[in-house]
């Protein structure tokens, strides 16, 4: 298993302590490059289960992403990317944000995405522009 990059780690536990939730990031994983904004795993969270809740056919789904919330796991003692304040984080959660194919990001209205640290082959801060020209 690879290292993970401590300067992203840095900045993925500085969003997770609520210090900022403006943060864009391009990321290359898996050689797909995802660009967005981060989001603190609870707040990802959140946001999954309302999107899914919404959903006819997804609707079941929704209680998944609540039940392993960080603030659930550190109330329980259970173990999870980042169950005591002291842990680092392992996962990049990012909102608003698009893979990026040719000039087109893919969804339009952007998605989120989780993506393990130790996937990340490269890195920039801010997100890539494209257009549909």
């Amino acid at each position: 298993m690879s290292n993970p990059d401590e300067l992203l780690v840095g900045i993925s536990a500085l969003v997770e302590s609520g210090q900022s939730n403006r943060m864009s990031l391009t990321v290359v994983a898996g050689g797909a490059v995802i660009t967005g904004r981060l989001a603190p795993e609870a707040v990802w969270r959140e946001r999954v289960s309302e999107v899914l809740k919404d959903s006819d056919h997804l609707g079941p789904f929704s209680a998944v992403f609540l039940a392993g919330r960080p603030q659930d796991r550190a109330d329980h003692g259970d173990r999870g990317d980042h169950a005591g304040r002291d842990e680092a984080p392992t996962h990049l959660h990012f909102h608003l944000a698009r893979i990026l194919q040719g000039n087109v990001g893919i969804p339009e209205t952007g998605g989120m995405y989780r993506v393990a640290i130790t996937d990340v082959s490269a890195w920039t801060v801010g997100d890539f522009s494209y257009s549909d020209h």
